[in-house]
């Protein structure tokens, strides 16, 4: 029709939310942000909730902040940055989906999510870690972040953290304690379990009952725990799609004019198995609606 401009195609996220339909509020004509599709709303806290101390056996270590800081991985005492305002939002959603249980309470496993990509070099793990770190500044929360990639782990080594026994061991031998492989960190709402031992066959070690047995110990001690697990990339190795069963949630982070449809698609049959799978942009360098986080608190009165 005359005098009307023509539509815009649309981007990847918008495609692919008509076609996975991953929240009601996507079809309500609203702009999408460009940073994160979670279309959950926020639910209450427990107004008189007193968090239980919880004393994992590991070893303390502290946290290589060095390190993080030249990574761009915020930490949960920092100063607020366009990152961790945007991470705010992202654990927002996660944690109104993980506590929607009466009083606030964990159900369906809501509480312990999946951080996954398609390929590698995505931003899985940066996600992951920046996910756990700010859950961790939350006054009321337990977090404990897992590196589920079993064959190339890196969590530990980007928190600067020992490599040890660690999760694989707890799957692969009925003997090792669970608990003993945690480590606690000098960041006191934050605890990380390392990998474990390399093993050919870890997707089958992943697929036993063993696994639902290791993770329930895990999840036992405290209503406000949290458990973000960082896994293998699903179109690179099969645990992935494995680990999915045991989660309730999953954030698939998609790495802005990187990856294509197809391997979207792809990734989220894959992932099916866990109920609520969520997408998370990243490389975003430009904003349509204008967003400046981290650079208000530096401007003194406004």
């Amino acid at each position: 029709m005359a005098g009307q401009s023509p539509k815009r195609p649309l981007s990847l996220i918008e495609r692919a939310a008509d076609i996975y339909d991953f929240s009601p509020t996507q079809r309500s004509g609203a702009a999408p942000e460009p940073d994160l599709d979670l279309g959950v709303a926020s639910a209450p806290l427990p107004t008189a909730y007193m968090p239980p101390v919880q004393s994992w056996s590991g070893i303390s270590h502290p946290i290589d902040r060095e390190k993080l800081a030249h990574l761009g991985i915020i930490l949960p005492e920092g100063d607020a940055t366009g990152t961790s305002e945007e991470l705010r939002i992202v654990k927002r959603r996660v944690l109104a989906a993980a506590f929607d249980g009466p009083d606030g309470v964990p159900m369906n496993r809501g509480n312990m999510v999946l951080v996954n990509s398609a390929h590698p070099g995505e931003g899985k793990t940066w996600c992951a870690i920046n996910l756990a770190m700010s859950l961790a500044a939350e006054q009321d929360m337990d977090v404990l972040l897992v590196d589920a990639d079993f064959g190339k782990p890196q969590v530990c080594e980007r928190l600067g953290l020992p490599e040890g026994t660690g999760l694989m061991d707890a799957l692969a031998d009925p003997h090792v304690p669970i608990e003993q492989a945690v480590l606690r960190t000098d960041i006191p709402s934050l605890s990380v379990l390392p990998a474990g031992r390399h093993v050919r066959n870890d997707t089958e070690f992943v697929a036993s009952e063993r696994t639902a047995q290791v993770l329930d110990r895990l999840n036992a001690s405290s209503g406000r725990r949290i458990i973000i697990f960082d896994s293998p990339p699903v179109l690179a190795a099969s645990p992935a799609a494995e680990l999915a069963r045991h989660v309730g949630q999953t954030v698939l982070v998609v790495r802005a004019d990187r990856t294509t449809e197809a391997a979207l698609r792809d990734a989220v049959s894959l992932l099916s198995a866990c109920p609520v799978i969520r997408l998370l942009l990243n490389g975003v360098k430009f904003s349509s609606s204008g967003r400046q986080f981290g650079s208000y608190y530096g401007k003194a009165g406004t």
